[in-house]
C-alpha cells in the first residue's frame, strides 16, 4: 500500500484558505520548486483504500525524498540514487526497489524545474481555493500523473495527489514545509538504511 504513495495520491481535501483564490503561473509554480534545495514537514496520506497515515518528509533535490510513517505503520519509502525503496517494518527481506524515473512524483525532484517548456503539463486552473497543476511524463504517460496544489500569498506546496497506471489514487497533504534546513545525504542511502536494518 505504502508504494502507492510514489507510484500513485484519493479524497480532496478542502483547503483552509480564502476561496476566489488567482491562479498562478506556471513560472511563479516553477521559481517557487527552484526556490529551495532542502525542505521538511509533516504529512497526512489518504490510500487507495482510504485509509489514512501520517508522518515526516524530508525533500533534497535533486532526486531525493523520504517519508517517515508514523507508529503503528512505521514503513519507509526512500527516493535516492535514482531509485525508489519501500521498506516493511514487518519483513525482513530486502525492499521492493524500483527507478525513481518510473514515478511521477521524478517530475517535481528536477534539478531545475520549468513547467513552461517541459510539456509535461497537461492541465493548469485554479479551483476555487488553488492552483492546481496536473502533470505526466511526456514520453512516458502510463507512469501515472501528479497533481499538485498551490495557494499563494505567499505561494506553497500544499498537497499532491498521485493516480497510477490502473487510475489508483493516493493523496498526500503536507503540513507546512520548513524549507532550507540542513539536511544531510544519510537519509537518502538505500545502501545504508539495507545494512543498518541488517537486510542485506
Amino acid at each position: 500500500m505504502i508504494k502507492h504513495l510514489i507510484l500513485a495520491p484519493v479524497l480532496s481535501l478542502a483547503l483552509a484558505v480564502p476561496a476566489m483564490a488567482e491562479k498562478i503561473s506556471l513560472s511563479q509554480i516553477s521559481s517557487f520548486l527552484n526556490s529551495f534545495q532542502t525542505a521538511k514537514g509533516d504529512f497526512t496520506q489518504i490510500n487507495e483504500d482510504g485509509s489514512v497515515t501520517t508522518g515526516e518528509i524530508l525533500i533534497k533535490r535533486p532526486g531525493r525524498v523520504r517519508f517517515d510513517y508514523a507508529p503503528p505503520d512505521d514503513s519507509l519509502v526512500i527516493a535516492g540514487g535514482s531509485q525508489v525503496a519501500v521498506f516493511d517494518p514487518k519483513s525482513n527481506v530486502p525492499p521492493e526497489q524500483f527507478p525513481l524515473k518510473r514515478t511521477p512524483l521524478n517530475l517535481i525532484l528536477a534539478r531545475n524545474v520549468d513547467f513552461n517548456r517541459s510539456n509535461m503539463v497537461v492541465g493548469h486552473r485554479d479551483d476555487g481555493t488553488a492552483t492546481v497543476v496536473k502533470l505526466q511524463d511526456p514520453q512516458h504517460p502510463e507512469y501515472g500523473n501528479i497533481q499538485l496544489k498551490f495557494t499563494s500569498n505567499p505561494i506553497e506546496l500544499r498537497q499532491w495527489v498521485i493516480t497510477n497506471d490502473a487510475g489508483g489514487e493516493t493523496t498526500v497533504i503536507l503540513g507546512g514545509l520548513q524549507k532550507g534546513v540542513k539536511i544531510g545525504a544519510r537519509p537518502f542511502n538505500i545502501p545504508q538504511e539495507i545494512q543498518a536494518r541488517g537486510l542485506n
